[in-house]
């Protein structure tokens, strides 16, 4: 019947697509695209076209073949590209998108600008204005090509200097990349998201021409404006001009304390508890201690020596002056559980010692402050320091020996 005609044509269709997945999974190229043309000649006989539509399928799965394929190449590539063009207006934009991606990786930057602003000039009725975000991303990626066109004119500019190099053709094709990279970039960063690659590149530009203001306010709206999402870079950025500009040690702890709450394993932490560990006030010393314990909470940071040394610093200068042990204290007692195994065990000193003899050294002597003189880590590596004849781990057990009473202090 025809019903059941249908039945076997639709199951016989879902097992082709699922054998494709299957080949894709397994990296079987030339079987996926054999099951792909099969797939492609039975939609021809198919009337039933559900909403997804068979050009979405075929336009990603073929996509992804010609990608990995040995026998591809760009010509096929393009090809495929343009037909795909062809057979979905709703996506037309998308798939220009992704095919300039694809020149871009290839190292086809002019083509890609060329693909670019084609898609840019295409116009279809009211599709035009359904894809006005896809538009905008169009023109985005053109302006960041723009501003790569407009930063090898300026290299060019820099390498010859203004003495030996007069070329006003050079200057005139620069500044024009300029404005056409500045307009399409300060307007993909008005609408919320995270354009980190698209930020940087403006703030450089208004960088070069000294406009600083304009610069400091588009950072200050992607750190701090609440349509765009929370982004730890927005961040980053913005301390990095602060401290590009010579702006106050105030402005940058300030910049610096809230990537700490949203990221406390950043890697601008080790700048951060510097920073506070210099300052005249408690407070901030004490939020330089809370820092650096917060940052060796995560394996990533569990070999870090700059890191282990920050907090060796701190906790040996509150050691000798007895003051602020309660500082420690209250860090040490929601860690002591679990930190002595996480990075303090017989395992991980023998591992130090093999690998990294500054290392070995901090955190001994942030194990025996935070555990006394009889723990492993401590035990095992002042005895191979010694044993070594390396003076700083004599000198190591001798302060141990004369301040060991603090770790009873922290224990209690």
């Amino acid at each position: 019947s025809s019903h059941e005609h249908k039945l076997n044509f639709k199951k016989s269709k879902e097992v082709c697509l699922s054998y494709i997945q299957d080949a894709v999974l397994q990296k079987q190229w030339k079987r996926a695209a054999e099951f792909l043309t099969f797939y492609t000649e039975s939609l021809e006989k198919d009337f039933s076209t559900e909403y997804m539509g068979p050009s979405e399928m075929i336009w990603r799965i073929g996509t992804e073949i010609l990608c990995h394929h040995s026998h591809s190449s760009m010509k096929e590539f393009n090809s495929f590209i343009e037909q795909m063009k062809t057979l979905g207006i709703k996506r037309y934009l998308k798939v220009c998108l992704e095919h300039a991606f694809h020149l871009l990786c290839n190292g086809l930057i002019d083509e890609a600008y060329q693909n670019l602003s084609l898609a840019e000039s295409w116009r279809f009725g009211e599709q035009t204005a359904i894809q006005d975000k896809e538009m905008k991303l169009i023109q985005a990626y053109r302006g960041l090509l723009d501003y790569y066109r407009w930063s090898k004119q300026k290299n060019i500019l820099l390498e010859h200097g203004q003495d030996g190099f007069e070329d006003l053709s050079i200057e005139q094709e620069m500044h024009n990349c300029f404005r056409k990279a500045a307009v399409n970039l300060k307007e993909i960063i008005k609408i919320p998201g995270v354009w980190d690659l698209f930020v940087k590149c403006y703030v450089d530009l208004l960088e070069f021409y000294g406009d600083h203001n304009e610069a400091r306010q588009v950072l200050n709206e992607y750190a701090y404006d609440s349509k765009f999402p929370a982004n730890p870079n927005a961040h980053v950025y913005l301390y990095q001009f602060m401290k590009r500009h010579g702006e106050s040690k105030k402005s940058l702890i300030s910049a610096l304390k809230i990537l700490h709450d949203i990221v406390p394993s950043h890697e601008l932490m080790i700048d951060f508890n510097i920073m506070l560990q210099k300052s005249k006030k408690r407070k901030k010393r004490q939020l330089g201690l809370e820092v650096i314990f917060a940052a060796l909470d995560y394996a990533g940071w569990k070999e870090n020596v700059k890191a282990w040394s920050c907090l060796a610093r701190q906790v040996k200068q509150i050691v000798i002056s007895e003051k602020h042990l309660d500082w420690i204290k209250q860090e040490w007692n929601s860690r002591k559980d679990w930190w002595p195994a996480f990075h303090f065990s017989r395992y991980l000193a023998k591992r130090n010692w093999q690998e990294n003899e500054s290392l070995s050294y901090e955190k001994a002597l942030v194990a025996g402050i935070l555990l006394g003189k009889d723990c492993k880590y401590f035990k095992y590596i002042s005895h191979q320091g010694c044993k070594a004849q390396v003076k700083r781990f004599r000198i190591l057990k001798k302060f141990m020996n004369k301040h060991d009473p603090v770790y009873l202090r922290l224990s209690s």
